[in-house]
């Protein structure tokens, strides 16, 4: 980054240090990811350079045969690694991939089901100051109250009340596996649309570690990045019936030129998810997972969401530790260990100041940490979790997690 150095050392000198921070901390958001050398090559290409409105073979400006090129690369490799019938590779990211999904199949007033935003949902599920809940009328599912899992008796009890349009199933916050097909079977019996967004799973599905909706879902959302191991972005996949609709509604119905240099990134991330060590990958993550909740559960007394997990993603409730979300995020923060403060289902504190903390495993999985680091990881949580004011756990902690970190490079980094 030599020229970015001379022209602006300002951006370079907090590049610099997002590197060091990156390289010396433990990544626990689930939502996060490192992308290889190649992903973030391709993210900083020419491509960057060239106009693309419209979809390969039918653009609006000229000099297309590179970028129609590498977008049917995309497109093909999305198709073949999620067996989709179609894919529309050209949403910005998850929020308006979603937005794109409602606009081409629902009219601004139906009824659509999803799960309750702090139960696990998302903020595009339905909430009601956000375009989802003020566009449409979405009626929100919850979590048993006991077993913190999905009640799919209940969710068709509610199907069956409300006849909506479209189910949302695919969360943001809900440790246990998805059964696709329940959902399916709800569809089919209100007539609804089967919507899946998989933002968070999409990589341990195309790793086969989880089970695949898109044979069951009229239409599936991904975000490109999390699990999935590729740059910031999303795809829309669906079944032939709903293609023409799919992509008229991301264009030109709520974007313009698509970001071809991070159309080619997502190229290069579904050509490394399709390789054999993809799927070792996707199985380690959840591995390291459920290593890390029984440990945290069953050594130091963690109250865990459902009871553990059988995704990549962990939910503690924090109230047995007597320390909020917040409070436990900023001090694991300052000993290097990032994750974010959540709320858990039936939360009596604050959204800005929950009673959870959410966590997860793609990232450490992608520098090659395993079960003994996840055994050092619960240990370095509990530590400081219940030591937050004592300095010298503190610092002892940040120590030992910057010393174990520099022993697994972060892909695309340098030192």
């Amino acid at each position: 980054m030599t020229n970015l150095q001379q022209i602006d050392p300002a951006v370079f000198d907090a590049l610099a240090g997002e590197s060091k921070r990156q390289m010396e901390g433990i990544e626990l958001i689930p939502s996060e990811n490192y992308v290889s050398a190649a992903v973030l090559e391709a993210a900083g290409s020419i491509f960057t350079n060239k106009y693309s409105e419209g979809y390969p073979g039918k653009r609006y400006y000229g000099g297309q045969k590179y970028t129609d090129i590498v977008e049917t690369l995309a497109i093909e490799r999305a198709k073949q690694l999620f067996g989709a019938e179609h894919a529309n590779v050209q949403p910005y990211s998850g929020s308006p991939g979603n937005t794109a999904v409602y606009f081409a199949l629902l009219n601004y007033g139906d009824t659509v089901m999803g799960l309750k935003l702090d139960h696990g949902g998302h903020i595009t599920h339905g909430l009601p100051i956000s375009f989802s809940g003020k566009s449409y009328k979405f009626i929100p599912y919850e979590v048993d109250a006991k077993t913190l899992r999905l009640d799919y008796d209940k969710v068709r009890a509610m199907a069956l009340e409300h006849k909506p349009k479209m189910i949302v199933a695919g969360y943001t916050a809900y440790p246990p596996e998805i059964d696709w097909k329940k959902f399916r079977e709800i569809c089919d019996e209100v007539g609804a649309i089967a919507f899946a967004d998989i933002s968070h799973t999409a990589g341990l599905i195309a790793g086969k570690a989880l089970h695949n909706p898109v044979p069951y879902f009229d239409v599936v959302m991904t975000t490109t990045h999390k699990t999935l191991r590729g740059p910031r972005g999303a795809i829309i996949m669906c079944k032939k019936q709903y293609a023409a609709a799919i992509d008229k509604a991301v264009f030109p119905g709520l974007q313009g030129g698509p970001h071809e240099n991070v159309i080619a990134a997502k190229a290069v991330a579904f050509h490394e998810a399709l390789q054999p060590e993809f799927q070792d990958y996707a199985k380690q993550i959840i591995v390291n997972a459920k290593a890390l909740a029984t440990e945290l559960k069953d050594q130091y007394g963690f109250s865990l969401v459902s009871g553990g997990t059988e995704t990549h993603l962990i939910l503690a409730d924090l109230a047995n530790k007597n320390i909020p979300g917040k409070e436990a995020q900023a001090v694991l923060d300052e000993v290097g260990i990032t994750l974010n403060k959540n709320t858990v289902p039936f939360d009596t504190r604050s959204p800005f100041d929950p009673s959870g903390i959410r966590f997860g495993t793609p990232a450490v999985t992608t520098r090659g940490f395993k079960e003994a680091e996840m055994k050092l990881i619960a240990k370095w949580m509990n530590d400081v979790i219940s030591n937050p004011k004592d300095e010298a756990t503190l610092k002892r902690v940040k120590a030992e997690v910057t010393e174990t970190c520099l022993k697994f490079p972060v892909p695309g980094i340098k030192v």
